[in-house]
């Protein structure tokens, strides 16, 4: 329903219960959207311009808003709230405890005991994660993306891509992201580093 909401900070909270900020738009209305810690670390002064990505959280019992400063956080936590049993607050402790990059490059390698380091994510659910994420992320591969020529091509070139492309973004955007990213990380590097940088990209 709503891509992202942008306007005036005029309150951030941060308690027990999770760590939230309010934007209020043009239109007079202020929104109360929940955050990670992560992104409230890096809010801006309050009564400063402010822009965050959202996803609206409609349940039985309570209607709410998330928000992220970065646009990958965000497509990374539609995704893993597609997982059964990760709600949202699951999954910002997740994105919490690990870059989207990182989160990402678990997932591809099956690297289920590190997500176990997250709190509240046992063996049983972080092999869940995995497997069906893994799928989820990589549901491009029959359509081989296009090499890029600046790169030695390597099948973490390719996983990078398939990703980038499953979280959404166009095929234009990540050549030209991923073009700039190539020329600042090793030929040798593996998904999560080339992803890293490519996000970094992406975000600006």
């Amino acid at each position: 329903m709503y891509d992202y909401i942008k306007g005036l900070l005029t309150n951030k909270l941060s308690g027990t219960k999770g760590h939230t900020a309010t934007v209020e738009t043009g239109d007079g209305v202020g929104y109360l959207i929940e955050i990670t810690s992560r992104d409230y670390n890096q809010l801006p002064l309050t009564d400063e311009k402010i822009k965050l990505y959202s996803v609206l959280i409609h349940r039985e019992d309570k209607m709410g808003l998330c928000g992220f400063l970065k646009r990958e956080d965000r497509d990374i936590f539609n995704i893993l709230t597609s997982v059964s049993g990760v709600g949202s607050k699951m999954a910002l402790t997740l994105l919490d405890e690990f870059p989207s990059s990182e989160l990402i490059g678990f997932v591809i390698e099956g690297n289920y005991k590190e997500l176990t380091r997250a709190k509240g994510v046992g063996l049983k659910l972080a092999q869940k994660i995995i497997l069906e994420l893994k799928d989820k992320l990589m549901n491009y591969k029959e359509t081989e993306p296009e090499k890029i020529s600046t790169f030695k091509f390597s099948q973490a070139l390719e996983d990078a891509q398939t990703v980038l492309i499953s979280l959404g973004y166009e095929k234009g955007e990540i050549k030209s992201a991923m073009t700039k990213a190539l020329k600042i990380v090793a030929e040798n590097s593996c998904t999560e580093e080339i992803l890293r940088e490519t996000l970094k990209i992406l975000s600006v």
